[in-house]
């Protein structure tokens, strides 16, 4: 049996690190899609792409040469042959992103590319068919709205800069929650022009991860796979 787990979320929620262990756990694939938005971002860049320029990025993006690696314990990117995986955490990408993330165009080609990968590993891919996490802002209800399992990976606004700036930075002091925080919450305000990630829609199961670390965050997906699963077995 094929499974699939969509799991969405703002930033700093926690999404990527526990969709990742999710995957490892359950013998899955892992998809970050939000990667595939940064992957588009340093590819119009590396091509002198003005990013202002919506028809112009929306035409590049749609030949881009992207390879996502899907192995939960070294998920990848590639662009051209080349491993982009650390150039797109760059804090240029990370504050460029959402020009091209919030491109209509954009969005619908990389989303019919991510639904591509979800239909391959539940015949193929990395998973041997088992199925895929998938993670980011529009999986649980544009891109795969039918997923078996629907989560919203929540968190308060401090908990997600904390995070965040532990994941930029290494600590979480004063300095450098500042530091992150325009990155963290204007990302979130133009994306969700394009997509909602605040609010679960029907069906969709709500997970806050305020006050809950790496692992019981995990849990707390798994024992809600399980009930799901059980439920429809």
């Amino acid at each position: 049996m094929s499974l699939t787990i969509a799991i969405d979320g703002p930033s700093g929620s926690g999404k990527s690190s526990v969709s990742r262990e999710v995957a490892r756990r359950l013998g899955l694939a892992y998809l970050d899609t939000g990667a595939m938005y940064r992957a588009a971002t340093w590819w119009c860049v590396r091509n002198g792409m003005d990013l202002d320029d919506q028809p112009g990025v929306a035409g590049l993006v749609e030949h881009i040469p992207l390879v996502m690696v899907t192995d939960p314990q070294a998920p990848t990117v590639h662009v051209d042959g080349v491993d982009v995986a650390d150039a797109i955490r760059d804090s240029a990408i990370s504050t460029a992103v959402s020009a091209v993330a919030t491109n209509l165009v954009v969005r619908a080609e990389l989303q019919a590319r991510q639904r591509a990968v979800i239909a391959g590993e539940a015949v193929g891919g990395f998973s041997g068919g088992q199925g895929v996490v998938a993670e980011g802002r529009d999986i649980t209800t544009v891109v795969a709205p039918d997923a078996d399992v629907r989560i919203l990976l929540v968190a308060s606004e401090d908990a997600r800069l904390a995070r965040r700036a532990r994941d930029v930075h290494g600590t979480d002091d004063a300095a450098s929650v500042d530091a992150t925080r325009d990155q963290v919450l204007r990302r979130d305000a133009d994306d969700s022009t394009v997509s909602q990630f605040h609010v679960a829609a029907d069906g969709v199961v709500t997970i806050d991860s305020s006050d809950l670390d790496l692992e019981q965050t995990v849990q707390a997906v798994l024992s809600v796979v399980q009930r799901v699963v059980g439920a429809s077995a």
